[in-house]
Formats: structure tokens, sequence, C-alpha cells
């Protein structure tokens, strides 16, 4: 057992200090400690929204080095070193991989306190068996060692999978995509599932014409259809829905600013299609109108087949318009927004459950101010018919740290179930981004066995071990069927 604390001395007195991202990390109790090693230590994992390349799966990818595997695509730390100074040439731009690393290297030190610090250090020590502090001193050091190791057979992509214990792992795919790389893992025989998510955003995306006809265009060649009306476009649509199905997707997903939910009849969804076909910009009530229509439609097509519907709900993407031109989206210019959230997604959920057409539900929130909104929203719409129908998803993207992650769980335990929450995922594009099931489910043991040494809960260590365990993969796994 490696020693968890250090011995110090100031003004000549002796004192203990806890050591950095020991084996008790982020367990601050005894009991606390005792749920964690026993309970959720050893529980698999289901990552059932993530945006993992499948075709980097699918092959198997061996990464050149360390650069290629941790920062390539990822724009949580690209805004790091954005703050610290760090020049674009050296995060986006044509710099070489090890002096891209040289530079994050150099801006970890001025990470303290954000969640990359722990992340950085977690995701060396799991997965390459380093236990280095990261910074300029260390850098080479660190980058050869895991550059090695990443040109072994054990380091490949599958290999960094089966390492963390994944058993299931859900893709994020356009409706248009073949899912070509799905079949070619299934055939294989891979023994981690890595199934399809629908992911329909661009098919409901109205704001500009020329765009979204392009995108139609897409949908007839991948349904091999012709769409010369709404009905076509539906049609062509539900086809790929089938089809994704058939290929062992049971999941969907939007990220939208907000739930869209006017009101709307079909002849006017009908005349706004055949607008937009004609190359016509949309009125802001039609193209509100036309998004209601398209989620409702979306939604039917989820409930009769079984499906889980997720909504990932409040960002405010692309704000930066220079950087999104130079860059384009989803490198590192997004942020949380205000919108309003109650009113809409209250008529939204309630329109398909009058109809009994609501489907199992996850909701995520990005604004922290609506966390107790979304924990008491889910409460409406929970009908006995399934444990838990309808979820408030863990925190995510910005709140996907110690902080976000306490206050989303402390909402839920408050004003619904948290035992029957179906946990952590990592809505993320980076192989090595599975210690954040591990640093989720510290937290959370962390949380029960305070409530534990502070009499608030009895110490029934057997029982709440038992909803630990269903929290971090049984609850997931009898939610989606897998």
């Amino acid at each position: 057992m490696v020693n968890s604390h250090e011995l110090f001395t100031i003004d000549h007195l002796p004192f203990t200090m806890k050591k950095f991202v020991d084996e008790h990390f982020l367990l601050q109790t005894p009991t606390a400690q005792k749920l964690y090693h026993e309970f959720a230590k050893q529980m698999p994992i289901i990552d059932y929204h993530c945006h993992l390349p499948p075709d980097q799966i699918a092959n198997d990818t061996q990464f050149q080095n360390l650069t290629q595997v941790w920062l390539y695509g990822d724009h949580y730390k690209w805004r790091a070193m954005r703050t610290a100074g760090v020049n674009e040439d050296y995060i986006t731009g044509g710099k070489s991989d090890y002096e891209k690393f040289e530079k994050w290297a150099a801006t970890v030190p001025y990470t303290l306190r954000n969640p990359l610090y722990h992340w950085t250090h977690l995701e060396l020590q799991r997965y390459f068996g380093v236990n280095d502090i990261l910074d300029s001193k260390s850098a080479k050091k660190v980058y050869d060692e895991c550059t090695a190791k990443l040109q072994t057979k054990e380091f490949s992509v599958r290999s960094l999978l089966k390492k963390m214990n994944v058993k299931v792992v859900c893709t994020t795919d356009d409706p248009i995509d073949n899912l070509g790389y799905h079949k070619k893992i299934k055939a294989d025989g891979f023994e981690v599932k890595v199934l399809p998510a629908f992911r329909p955003d661009k098919a409901m995306n109205v704001d500009d014409a020329a765009t979204f006809n392009a995108y139609v265009g897409k949908v007839e060649a991948a349904a091999n259809t012709s769409v010369g009306s709404y009905a076509d476009y539906l049609k062509a649509l539900k086809k790929q829905h089938d089809f994704f199905a058939t290929m062992g997707c049971s999941v969907s997903d939007h990220g939208l600013e907000q739930i869209y939910a006017e009101d709307y009849t079909e002849t006017e969804i009908k005349n706004a299609f055949d607008k937009i076909r004609s190359g016509k910009e949309l009125s802001l009530e039609e193209n509100l109108k036309f998004k209601s229509a398209m989620l409702v439609e979306f939604a039917r097509w989820d409930w009769e087949k079984g499906w889980v519907q997720q909504y990932h709900l409040g960002a405010l993407r692309n704000n930066n318009s220079r950087m999104l031109k130079q860059l384009g989206p989803d490198t590192g210019w997004d942020s949380i927004g205000d919108f309003s959230q109650a009113r809409q997604l209250s008529k939204f959920l309630n329109k398909l459950d009058t109809n009994n057409q609501l489907a199992k539900t996850i909701l995520y929130n990005l604004n922290p101010a609506d966390n107790e909104l979304m924990a008491t929203m889910i409460g409406n719409f929970n009908d006995g018919s399934v444990a838990g129908k309808v979820q408030f998803g863990s925190g995510w993207w910005f709140l996907d740290q110690k902080d976000g992650m306490t206050k989303q769980i402390n909402s839920l335990s408050n004003m619904g179930l948290l035992s029957k929450f179906v946990g952590m995922l990592t809505d993320s594009r980076s192989f090595l981004s599975f210690p954040r099931h591990e640093y989720f489910r510290r937290l959370l043991c962390n949380m029960f066995g305070d409530d534990v040494e502070n009499g608030e809960l009895p110490a029934d260590i057997d029982w709440i071990g038992q909803v630990i365990q269903d929290i971090c993969f049984n609850n997931a796994k009898n939610y989606f069927n897998w």
C-alpha cells in the first residue's frame, strides 16, 4: 500500500500532508475509502455518450506519440493554453507534436484548481504508470516514456478501452453516416460493445438555407431516395433511423440551446420546408416551429423503438466569430448560456406524455443555475413505468468537474432519487478520458462517506455500497437494456 501521507515541518513542528493523487485521492474519510475501494473501484464502465471516433476503434489505431492521443482535438486543453498566452501555432497550428506538448507541459502548473490538473495526472498514472508532476522540467521524460509505450500493442485504441474495463461505448453519429466502421468493429468480434447514437441536429437546423439544402442532398444520398416534400424528408430520415436500429443503436442525442416546443400545424411545417428548399430564408417564427416539429418526430420514433433520448441543453456556441472562421466549430469558443429552459421543456415533455409517447429521457444541464429546475422537472414525468424513466444527467462539459458534479448530485439527491441515477459518462473525444469515471466515483463515495460519518446516514455499508455500485454501473446497464 502506498503511504498516503508525507511528513513536513513548519517552525520545526512536524505535521503530515496527504500526497497528491494517492490511492485515497478525494476520499476524506475512512468510510469513503471503504466505499470506493471495496464497492465502486471494480465496477465496469458503460460510457453511453461520447465523441470517440469510431474509425480509430475500427482500425485499432496506434498513436505515434503522446500529443496525438492527448492534445489533438482537446479544446479543454486548448482553452487553457490560450489563456496562458500560448500562440495558436502551438495549439492547432503547424508546430511539431513535441513542441505542442512542451507548451502544454509548461501550461499545466498554471492549471492549479482547474480540473485539467487532476485529469492530467490521473491519466498519466492510470494509463502509463507515470507519477511525475508534469511541467517544463519533466516534459521530455514524460513524453518519451509515454510515447514509447504507445508504440506497443498494449496501448492501441482497443487495448486502451479494455485497460479501463469499458464494456459499452456509444459514439455520436449523424443520420447520414453509413456506420461502416461500426460494422467492422462488430464483425471483428471486439469484446467492447461499440454502438452508434443517432444525433440529428443538422437535420433540423434551418438557420441557413444553403447549408440546410446541402444537408438534405446528403440525406437523399444516404437513404437512396429523392426528397421533394416534407413528407419525403421525414420518410428519408425515418429510413436512416430504422437503419441505425439494425446496427444496434438504441440511443439518440440532441445538442440544443434549449428545447423547441412552439405550437404548429402540419401545413405550416410543409410550407416552411418548401420555402427553404426554394432557397429562401425562414422567419424566426417559421424557424422555431420547424425545429419544434422535427423534435417531436424524432421523439416519437425513439418511443416506438424503445430508445433512450438525450438532450444536452444550454451551450452558447461559437462566440468568437473571428476564430470560428479561422478554425471552425468545436475548437474551444463555446460557453455556458443563460437560456430560459423550464416552460418549453415542460411543454415538450408533456406533449409526448399526453399521447403516451414519451421515451426514456435524459436531460443534461449546462447552467448550474438551472440544476434545481432540472431536478424537479424530471419528477413531473417519472410515472412508475420504468425506474428513473426521466433522468437528470450528470454534469457535462464545463460542469464535469468536482464542483459541477457535486452540485448536480446534491440537486438530484434533494429533489429526486440519486439511487436511480444512471451515473457518469465521458462526453469526450479522447481515449485517455476514462479516469473521469473514477473521478466521479471518488466524489460520490466521499459524499456518502461524509454523510455516514456525520450521522446523516446509517452505517449500513453493504446497502450504501450496493447503491453506489448501481449508480456506477448497474442502473445504466438496466436502463439501456444492454
